[in-house]
């Protein structure tokens, strides 16, 4: 027998030195052993960021886009909107005017009482516009 110890005596427990020692090697190697798996998940969890980011980052992009156009054509239907209101404030300035009513009178081919209509004999059937008319809103 190789042990020095006696016989009838239990056996002595290992130095706790040698048990320390153990005990660190066998959780170095479970933890060794588990890091790859906690570098894969680290991993995986900054791809999923990364991915949720792009998204983000694609979607607050394409959603500017749009605002953007959707503003142009707010703006050109708001400047539209404002010419055809200075048009109708001009008409109705202009319905107010005597001498322009007669303008307008003349145009469409009414006379002032005593005048007298002449017409040539090779005139158009249909005579061409002499005014500009607008088209109102």
């Amino acid at each position: 027998m190789l042990c020095s110890a006696p016989m009838d005596a239990s056996p002595s427990p290992a130095p706790s030195a040698h048990r320390t020692w153990r005990e660190t090697w066998r959780l170095r190697s479970r933890q060794l052993r588990r890091l790859p798996l906690t570098m894969m998940i680290t991993c995986l969890l900054l791809l999923l960021g990364s991915v949720q980011a792009a998204f983000q980052i694609g979607n607050n992009v394409y959603r500017s886009w749009t605002w953007t156009q959707e503003t142009e054509q707010v703006r050109g239907r708001v400047a539209a909107l404002q010419s055809d209101l200075h048009m109708l404030k001009d008409a109705e300035a202009a319905a107010q005017d005597p001498a322009y009513l007669q303008i307008l009178a003349r145009c469409q081919g009414f006379v002032r009482v005593g005048e007298t209509v002449v017409v040539a004999s090779g005139a158009p059937s249909t005579p061409p516009e002499t005014c500009d008319s607008r088209r109102l809103p």
